[in-house]
């Protein structure tokens, strides 16, 4: 498999003064996913997790729904490295009998680009009329006190985050407050598709009584995620996007934006949190 981090040396400058050292920095490699041995996107990710990040990535755009619609997942002999070894950068997903092949090619702005020059809602409505997980009737709660407390969860389990500080973060919490699964990669969705991967291979989906959060902002591609994984509460650290909240309130997804120590501001679906 692949590395997380490599080590590159630098120039490190300070009140005048410069001195060459080594620094530690996350690895960003391509990522071929494959259905049924056609190529359908390609996806810059730090290796690792990445039958997850496939299997997530499929499910979020709406080829499959269930872990039962893929038969296998395996590394194809991809780009050969320079000792001519498999750089595990191609992964094919056989789909089950009966599950369509997409006909097009699937990219990371599928949703987005397929409304490209008309206008916000109808990106909305290809999330709606392909997701089968909604999460607007999930009767789930969860306290206030329970999502401040997840950032700090989420950043101590941030190991290569701690050592490079240039990954993305995404965890799953049950309401309670309970950490589940948490993934890091240098791309925000990619870690978030690793997530609900996960999820997926531990036949969770769809995903009620959870919460997904994000290091990052919230934009329209990450709910889009959410709601299409059926997890009722979206938090992020930082901004949401106009679309992002859109989408939300369409899909009666609770979205959290600015947890940040105390506070939080809650854009949609607010009768879900407890003080």
């Amino acid at each position: 498999m692949g590395r997380v981090t490599s080590r590159r040396r630098a120039s490190h400058l300070i009140d005048g003064t410069v001195t060459e050292r080594p620094e530690t920095l996350v690895v960003e490699e391509p990522l071929e996913i494959r259905v049924n041995g056609t190529p359908l996107s390609v996806t810059m990710r730090t290796p690792g997790s990445d039958v997850e990040l496939a299997q997530g990535f499929l499910l979020t755009e709406g080829v499959i729904a269930h872990r039962d619609d893929v038969l296998t997942v395996r590394y194809c002999r991809g780009v050969e490295g320079e000792d001519g070894t498999n750089t595990y950068n191609v992964l094919d997903v056989t789909l089950r009998p009966g599950v369509p092949t997409p006909e097009v090619d699937v990219t990371r702005n599928f949703y987005t680009t397929s409304s490209c020059g008309v206008c916000g809602k109808a990106s909305i409505d290809a999330v709606r009329l392909t997701s089968r997980h909604s999460p607007g009737d999930d009767p789930s709660t969860v306290t206030a006190a329970a999502l401040t407390a997840m950032p700090t969860q989420l950043r101590s389990a941030q190991k290569v985050f701690a050592s490079t500080g240039g990954l993305h973060g995404a965890a799953l919490f049950g309401v309670d407050g309970t950490a589940l699964a948490v993934r890091e990669d240098v791309g925000r969705h990619n870690a978030v598709d690793k997530v609900i991967g996960w999820a997926l291979e531990a036949n969770r989906v769809p995903l009620g009584g959870t919460v997904l959060l994000v290091s990052g902002r919230a934009s329209f591609e990450l709910t889009q995620k959410a709601v299409m994984a059926g997890i009722p509460v979206l938090a992020a650290v930082s901004a949401p996007s106009s679309l992002a909240v859109d989408l939300a309130t369409q899909s009666g997804l609770t979205l959290v934006a600015f947890l940040r120590g105390e506070s939080m501001n809650v854009y949609s679906r607010a009768d879900r949190i407890l003080r």
